[in-house]
């Protein structure tokens, strides 16, 4: 580390998003690994390698700045989290469209942790990592155009000439007055169609091979509620003349054999559910149709609830590691 550095104390941002990304690229190792044992396409196995590296870079960078800081190292994820010798459970087309959604995770986290940030090294971290991450999600998307694999948002015609709102009703009164969807409110439908389509493949393939019968329930519970919100969406689509993109749960196989830990797999499932939350969030803001807005809220409600619930199941098998607190002032003044 850069004795630079030595005297400037992290900040609880710095502190959390670091622990935090350690957990998520212990994880993603061994996903990442997994997914190497399996793999047939070169150009797509390439990409999984590049990810791979990545998240080691990670870990090793914020192992070195925890231990140089006093802090301990969270446990995170290991190898004996995953069974590398573990029978294939997903396609290459899975590989492809995980790292896609992953990569796009990365710019999104990384993107609002930086304006936290004023330690320089850590400023530096996350600045390349956003690079990275951008790197990756082209690559991915490049792979995904060359083989035909991309589903592109919908498209709407060219405005041609300038337009004005005449009534506030574009807004207020959405509830089926306004006969077409923005541009804007069409790319969230696809985009949240598209990241439900994933969670559902991978609820499939963890309640295959989870042990645990509350969490193998909970996963099970989470497609379901992954289609429900789908078919809202794709309703939304479909009723304005737009295609929605076909999901992906056909790239699951039939195998039942445990890979991942089952500490992992919720972990997993828990972070895809705070990227959903946060998308559905962006959607409401950005949506001016008050039916939309009023589903958004409703599905992220129910999200909100099934969290708790994933949470309580973390905690009563002893999976969840706690991250770093602020001073409990009110506990030292009853010693």
């Amino acid at each position: 580390m850069d004795s630079t550095y030595n005297s400037i104390k992290m900040t609880a941002a710095e502190i959390s998003y670091l622990w935090t990304t350690y957990l998520s690229d212990t994880m993603s190792i061994c996903i990442l690994k997994y997914f190497l044992q399996h793999i047939d396409d070169s150009d797509i196995k390439a990409l999984v390698k590049h990810a791979l590296d990545l998240s080691y870079q990670h870990t090793e960078i914020i192992n070195e700045i925890f231990v140089h800081e006093g802090i301990a190292v969270p446990q995170g994820f290991t190898d004996q989290d995953v069974n590398l010798k573990a029978e294939r459970l997903f396609s290459d087309i899975f590989y492809l469209k995980y790292i896609k959604n992953m990569a796009g995770g990365g710019l999104s986290v990384y993107s609002r942790m930086l304006p936290n940030i004023y330690r320089k090294d850590i400023m530096s971290f996350y600045s390349k990592a956003l690079t990275s991450s951008m790197e990756l999600e082209h690559e991915a998307t490049s792979l995904l155009l060359e083989k035909g694999l991309a589903t592109r948002p919908p498209f709407i015609p060219y405005p041609e000439k300038v337009e004005f709102i005449q009534k506030q009703s574009f807004f207020l009164e959405g509830l089926g007055h306004r006969g077409a969807l923005s541009g804007t409110e069409v790319t969230h439908l696809h985009f949240n169609i598209e990241t439900n389509q994933l969670g559902a493949a991978i609820s499939t393939g963890f309640s295959q091979t989870v042990q645990n019968k509350q969490a193998r329930k909970y996963f099970m519970r989470g497609k379901e509620i992954a289609l429900k919100h789908i078919k809202v969406f794709r309703d939304y689509l479909e009723k304005h003349s737009l295609s929605a993109p076909a999901g992906i749960e056909q790239e699951v196989t039939e195998s039942t054999e445990p890979v991942f830990s089952d500490k992992l797999m919720m972990f997993h499932f828990s972070l895809m559910i705070y990227a959903g939350i946060g998308n559905y969030g962006v959607a409401i803001s950005e949506s001016q149709r008050s039916d939309l807005v009023i589903d958004y809220s409703r599905l992220n409600a129910e999200i909100l609830k099934y969290s708790e619930d994933g949470i309580n199941i973390l905690v009563a098998n002893e999976w969840l590691e706690q991250p770093p607190l602020s001073v409990d002032r009110q506990n030292l003044s009853k010693k």
